[in-house]
């Protein structure tokens, strides 16, 4: 495991203050990148990871790249952030690896290392509040390449710096989840980001450069779970997802992801979960 966290490269992005008001109101978010926050003042709601956080005052927390995210404020928040990729070995991510923390009390030094960061990079804030807008990768990839301009001693003060904030959150108790020479790291991340579309075998393959035969045999190697059902699986719990966080209609829920129809929609989620999804949505806090 050291050996392979030896090649642990985060990225830095941008970094910055925010003031936040209810327009900060996003659903269906799914970054390229991860995202930490540090709050100090207000409250706001934030559902990714299968969780719900509410964020208070002197927490840090970490947002995963390619998680559905939904971000609510009802009134007033302020924070600092900031936004970095990471990768471990062969276009791997320790994501796949390891358990994580997602909520974090800051002390002191971790308010040192924000104002570190945005003193060593002060025009690298976002100019936007909405993810829409800067959440894709052409714009991550340009943010990187100012990376090349940055001195040594900043680029390497930089790195420290986000390591020092980042590895609090991983979990030492828990072994690879995935084997980590399975090299489809991206076909999940793709599915991810495209579960809304017709997604098929044979797109996954192409994606991979491999023909759909070899690509199912080796998918379910790895994972021990077809391709197909792998999609369905993931469709029904961004379904899930979104009866728990959004007051979407069932339809929109469908279109989201990639279900297609209520009825299909309604069918693969009884037979999954036992109930309607208006059944499960009425299970949820104040539904």
């Amino acid at each position: 495991m050291n050996k392979v966290l030896q090649s642990l490269k985060l990225t830095f992005l941008h970094c910055g203050y925010s003031k936040l008001d209810s327009s900060w109101d996003y659903d269906n978010v799914i970054s390229p990148y991860s995202r930490l926050y540090l709050v100090t003042k207000g409250t706001a709601r934030i559902y990714h990871s299968y969780e719900q956080f509410d964020l208070e005052p002197g927490h840090l927390y970490l947002i995963p790249s390619f998680t559905y995210s939904r971000y609510q404020c009802q009134d007033h928040l302020e924070l600092y952030y900031i936004h970095f990729s990471e990768e471990v070995g062969d276009r791997l991510s320790i994501y796949d690896m390891k358990d994580f923390n997602y909520d974090l009390k800051a002390d002191v030094q971790v308010f040192e290392y924000f104002k570190q960061l945005i003193h060593l990079h002060p025009t690298r804030n976002l100019m936007e509040k909405d993810p829409s807008i800067y959440d894709n990768r052409k714009f991550m990839v340009e943010t990187e390449k100012k990376n090349e301009l940055l001195s040594a001693k900043s680029y390497i003060k930089t790195h420290a710096l986000l390591q020092l904030l980042f590895s609090p959150f991983v979990q030492n108790s828990k072994s690879f989840k995935l084997n980590i020479r399975n090299g489809f790291h991206e076909v999940l991340n793709y599915i991810k980001e495209h579960l809304h579309e017709p997604l098929t075998v044979a797109d996954l393959a192409a994606h991979s450069n491999l023909s759909s035969d070899h690509f199912s045999r080796v998918f379910q190697q790895k994972f021990g779970i077809r391709p197909s059902k792998y999609i369905q699986t993931v469709r029904l719990e961004r379904s899930e997802t979104l009866l728990l966080t959004t007051n979407n209609t069932l339809a929109q829920i469908a279109g989201k992801t990639g279900m297609g129809t209520v009825s299909y929609l309604s069918r693969m989620f009884k037979l999954k979960n036992g109930v309607t999804p208006g059944t499960f949505r009425k299970r949820r806090p104040g539904g």
